[in-house]
C-alpha cells in the first residue's frame, strides 16, 4: 500500500504529540461560562429562493465577543414534528454555500442548518481585536494574544451556539440533531459535538485542525497549513517559541476535545492526504470513546471520497427513531 504517513496499524493506536495544556479543562470551561452569558437573539430572515416541499431562512445569531453570525436554515414543509436537525459546517476558507445541497437533507425530513464561519467567505463577522501576526489564516489569529483571543476557541465556541439554537427549535427532535462535515468542516462537527454533547450522531470526513505539531514534522505545513511555516519563519525564526506556540495550539486542537463526544462518530479519511494528514486525524479518532467506525479509502487523499456523501446520509438517516 502507497504511504504517505505511518502504517495503518501503527495510526489505528497513536495519540498524537501535540502538547495538551495542563489547564486545557479548565480553558474549555471558562469558554463555556462566556458562550452562557451570550444571548443569541436568534433572528430568521426568509429568504427568496423558495420551494415547494422546503421553507429557506437567513438565520442570524450572537456569537462570543459580540460577533454576528449567519447561517441558512431549511425547514421541510411536509415532515412530521418534531423530526431531525443536521448541523453543517464548511471547509476552510469556504462559506455554507447554496441552497440546493441542503435541499436534499430537507427531501428527506431533515431541517438543515449550514454555518458561515466567521471572517471566511460567508456572511458571519470576525470582530477582530487580536495582538500580533495574521498573516494568511485563522489558525494563528490570537497566537501572540492570550489564549482565550485564539479565534478558533470563537469558532468553535460558534458551533455550540449553533447547536443550543438547533435544540430550541420547535420542530426539532432533540434525540436526533446531528453534525457533519469535511475537512475544517470535520473539525467543526466533532468540536460541536465535544461541546454540546447531546449531538447523538457525528459524520467527520478528514477532520482538519488536530496534532499541529505532526502536521509540522511531517514537513506539512504548506497549503491549508502554510500559516504554521510563515508564522515560524517570519516571527520565531530560530524556534525559541516552539514548545510555547504548540502548547498554546493545543487550545484548539481537536484531537484534544474529542473524548468529550456522547454521541455516535462515523469518520471518513483517505490514507494518501497530504494536507490533513492521517495520523493527525486518527490522533482525534483514537481519543473518541464514544461508539464510533471508521471508513479508510487506501488510494485517496484530501479529495471528494467516492460513496462518502451517501455513506453520511444513510449513517444520519439510521439514527434514533
Amino acid at each position: 500500500m502507497p504511504l504517505v504517513d505511518m502504517p495503518l496499524n501503527e495510526m489505528r493506536q497513536y495519540q498524537g504529540i501535540n502538547p495538551k495544556p495542563e489547564d486545557h479543562g479548565e480553558y474549555w470551561e471558562r469558554a463555556m461560562e462566556e458562550l452562557r452569558a451570550v444571548d443569541p437573539q436568534a433572528e430568521f430572515v426568509p429568504s427568496d429562493f423558495r420551494t415547494e416541499r422546503a421553507e429557506c431562512f437567513d438565520l442570524y445569531f450572537r456569537g462570543v465577543r459580540g460577533a454576528r453570525i449567519h447561517a441558512k436554515y431549511v425547514r421541510p414543509l411536509d415532515a412530521p414534528e418534531p423530526h431531525p436537525v443536521v448541523l453543517l459546517f464548511h471547509g476552510y476558507s469556504g462559506s455554507a454555500g447554496e441552497w440546493h445541497d441542503k435541499l436534499s437533507y430537507a427531501s428527506l425530513g431533515f431541517s438543515v442548518l449550514a454555518m458561515d464561519c466567521r471572517g471566511q467567505a460567508g456572511f458571519s463577522e470576525d470582530m477582530g481585536g487580536v495582538k500580533g501576526p495574521t498573516l494568511h489564516g485563522h489558525v494563528v489569529r490570537g497566537l501572540d494574544d492570550h489564549p482565550d483571543n485564539l479565534l478558533f476557541r470563537q469558532v468553535f465556541l460558534d458551533t455550540a451556539q449553533l447547536a443550543r439554537i438547533a435544540f430550541g427549535l420547535p420542530e426539532a427532535d432533540p434525540a436526533r440533531v446531528y453534525a457533519a462535515g469535511g475537512s475544517q468542516g470535520g473539525a467543526l462537527a466533532l468540536v460541536c459535538a465535544a461541546l454540546e454533547p447531546r449531538i447523538s450522531r457525528v459524520a467527520p470526513i478528514f477532520p482538519f485542525l488536530c496534532d499541529y505539531r505532526r502536521v509540522w514534522e511531517m514537513d506539512l505545513a504548506k497549503g491549508v497549513y502554510q500559516e504554521l511555516s510563515d508564522f515560524f519563519r517570519n516571527y520565531d525564526p530560530l524556534h525559541e517559541r516552539e514548545d510555547e506556540i504548540f502548547r498554546k495550539l493545543g487550545y484548539i486542537d481537536v484531537q484534544h476535545l474529542t473524548d468529550r463526544i456522547r454521541g455516535e462518530v462515523m469518520m471518513q479519511t483517505g490514507l494518501m492526504d497530504a494536507l490533513c494528514p492521517p495520523s493527525a486525524q486518527f490522533a482525534a479518532y483514537n481519543k473518541i470513546s464514544a461508539p464510533k467506525s471508521l471508513r479508510i479509502y487506501p488510494d485517496h487523499g484530501h479529495e471528494y471520497l467516492p460513496g462518502s456523501t451517501d455513506a453520511t446520509l444513510r449513517f444520519l438517516l439510521d439514527g434514533p427513531a
